[in-house]
């Protein structure tokens, strides 16, 4: 993914900034290879009806949509209407492209009729991970598709991101000081935990609008995809940023999975 395929608008937009055009080259690396292993599972819905749900700044739909498998249509939630609004301004011409507000989804013109529906490093953030699955199910036609991506945050991979995080704050760059500090027990129980249950306690912030919302710190991409199997089909299983990677070893892990029959 070469930085001059991409056009201004989408360089533009927040996330893009912080992450794909990181000024630290392996944040850069990682998330652009997260986006090409995406992109690549996505390359199925090309001429379908695609919602990304937690579309953040409208890069990954913009990259779709401007790519050889474009679908038919592509629709982006965000929960804040600023967000909204922002992709509205930098990507709204573009043809079968649209944004809306989360509220806006639970109205029966998006129930059953998304061929797939996208979700990108939202889920490790979400108190009630069930009923997000519910909501997904809902929006989804009968022989619709999940294609989930959620970060590893377990195993060998959270040594490697913990010291990538600390470096990349001492720098000033990213997000990543916002994230809760572990303690010593704390460290050794995710880098060690399985998917039987989860493993340590994770923080709760408050949002500026009452709503809470969990940050990276012991989230067990395990336990969702037990959870994700109770209610799907789970088809597939890929790592990133390199889908040869297991998933124990890379920084985010894709699920794809199809309602049950």
């Amino acid at each position: 993914m070469e930085s001059n395929s991409l056009d201004e608008p989408l360089r533009e937009g927040h996330y893009a900034r912080k992450q794909l055009f990181s000024r630290s080259w392996l944040i850069s690396w990682s998330h652009r290879g997260r986006f090409e292993v995406g992109l690549q599972l996505a390359s199925q819905f090309a001429g379908k009806r695609v919602l990304d749900y937690g579309c953040g700044a409208g890069s990954f739909l913009a990259m779709l949509m401007n790519g050889p498998a474009q679908p038919a249509m592509a629709v982006g939630a965000e929960l804040q209407p600023e967000v909204v609004q922002d992709c509205r301004a930098r990507l709204g011409t573009k043809a079968g492209l649209s944004f809306v507000v989360n509220e806006e989804l639970e109205t029966a013109e998006h129930h059953g009729v998304y061929d797939a529906v996208i979700c990108m490093e939202v889920m490790e953030h979400v108190l009630e991970p069930k009923a997000l699955l519910d909501q997904f199910a809902r929006l989804l036609s009968p022989s619709g598709k999940l294609l989930i991506s959620v970060p590893v945050e377990t195993g060998l991979p959270l040594l490697v991101k913990e010291a990538v995080r600390r470096f990349a704050g001492w720098r000033g760059i990213g997000d990543y000081p916002g994230t809760t500090s572990y303690t010593v027990g704390e460290f050794a129980t995710s880098v060690f935990a399985t998917g039987k249950r989860q493993h340590i306690v994770r923080p709760i912030h408050l949002n500026p609008d009452g709503s809470g919302s969990h940050d990276h710190k012991g989230f067990n991409w395990m336990v969702l995809r037990k959870m994700l199997a109770e209610m799907f089909e789970i088809e597939r299983v890929v790592g990133s940023p390199l889908d040869w990677l297991t998933p124990h070893l890379g920084s985010q892990v894709w699920f794809i999975a199809r309602k049950k029959a």
